[in-house]
C-alpha cells in the first residue's frame, strides 16, 4: 500500500507532537505538499525519511507548519484600542502587577510591542510577559532581539527611538530593559498544559489554521486560563462565533471578556 498523508500525519506526530489531525486538512496539507516539492522530495514518504536524517530539515518544516508571520505594532488600530481602552481596563482591574501570555509569539514582535506600550504607563519591574511558541528557532531568534527595519514599519516613532538601537543600515535592536519583561518558553497550544491566572491572553491569526474542534478546545483551555474578568486579544481574520458558549463576550471588536460560566 502506497504511504498516503494519513500515515504521514501519524509519523510526524511520533516525530514532532504535532497532531496534523487538529489542523484544516485541505489547507495544510496543500501547504505541506507545497515544502514537499520545494525541497526536491517526490512524495510524503521520502520527506518523512528525510526530516528523520536531518535534523535542519526537520527544523525547517515545523518552522514552516507554524506559519511564522509577524511584525511589530501589526493592525495598529488593535494596538491602539489596547492601549487607551484595555490597559485602563486591566489595571483598575488587577492593579499595575500583570501577567500576560502571548500565546504563539512567533518571532518575539508582538510581546516586545505589548511591553513597550505597557511601560508607558507601567514600571518596566512590574511588567511580566510570557511568551510562547511551538518553533525552537523563532525562540531563539526572539529572545536576540535583532530585527529588520522592515519588522518596524507600523511601529510609532516614538517607540523605536525610545526603546530600540541601531545596528546597520537594515537591523534594529531591543533594548535589554524591554527584553527583560518577557520570558520566552516552548508551548504547543493542542497538547501542553496551560499556564493560569493570567490577565489577558494575546493570541493573533493562529487558531484560523485549526480544525472547528479545535479551535473550541483552545478557547475553552483560555477561558480556563484566564483570571475572573481577564481578556482575550484575537487577530484581525479571526472571531469567535459562539462566544459565549464558550465563556465568553465581546468588550469590543477582538477584545473578548472572561465570563462565570
Amino acid at each position: 500500500m502506497a504511504y498516503q498523508y494519513e500515515e504521514f500525519k501519524r509519523d510526524v506526530y511520533k516525530l514532532t507532537d504535532i497532531n496534523l489531525d487538529l489542523y484544516k486538512e485541505r489547507q495544510m496539507k496543500r501547504r505541506i505538499e507545497s515544502l514537499i516539492a520545494r525541497k526536491g522530495f517526490d512524495g510524503f514518504e521520502s520527506f518523512y525519511k528525510g526530516m528523520k536524517q536531518d535534523e535542519g530539515l526537520l527544523r525547517t518544516f515545523v518552522s514552516y507548519l507554524t506559519i511564522n508571520v509577524s511584525q511589530f505594532y501589526r493592525n495598529p488600530q488593535q494596538w491602539m484600542n489596547f492601549d487607551q481602552e484595555i490597559i485602563p481596563y486591566l489595571r483598575k482591574k488587577y492593579g499595575d502587577t500583570l501577567t500576560i501570555w502571548s500565546a504563539a509569539c512567533s518571532t518575539g514582535d508582538e510581546p516586545y510591542t505589548i511591553a513597550m506600550i505597557l511601560s508607558e504607563y507601567i514600571p518596566l519591574s512590574k511588567i511580566r510577559i510570557i511568551a510562547t511558541d511551538l518553533d525552537e528557532d523563532v525562540l531563539a531568534f526572539a529572545k536576540e532581539g535583532v530585527y529588520p527595519a522592515k519588522s518596524l514599519s507600523d511601529l510609532p516613532k516614538k517607540y523605536l527611538d525610545k526603546h530600540f538601537k541601531k545596528v546597520d543600515d537594515s537591523h534594529y535592536a531591543i533594548s535589554p530593559e524591554i527584553k527583560k519583561c518577557v520570558e520566552f518558553k516552548k508551548h504547543n497550544l493542542l497538547k501542553d498544559r496551560y499556564f493560569q491566572h493570567i490577565h489577558m491572553i494575546v493570541c493573533r491569526n493562529v487558531v484560523i489554521y485549526f480544525t472547528d474542534e479545535a479551535k473550541d478546545q483552545v478557547y475553552e483551555n483560555f477561558h480556563g486560563a484566564l483570571a475572573d474578568d481577564g481578556i482575550l486579544f484575537i487577530g484581525s481574520t479571526e472571531q469567535i462565533l459562539h462566544a459565549k458558549e464558550l465563556g465568553f463576550e465581546s468588550l469590543r471588536t477582538f477584545f473578548y471578556k472572561k465570563m462565570k460560566i
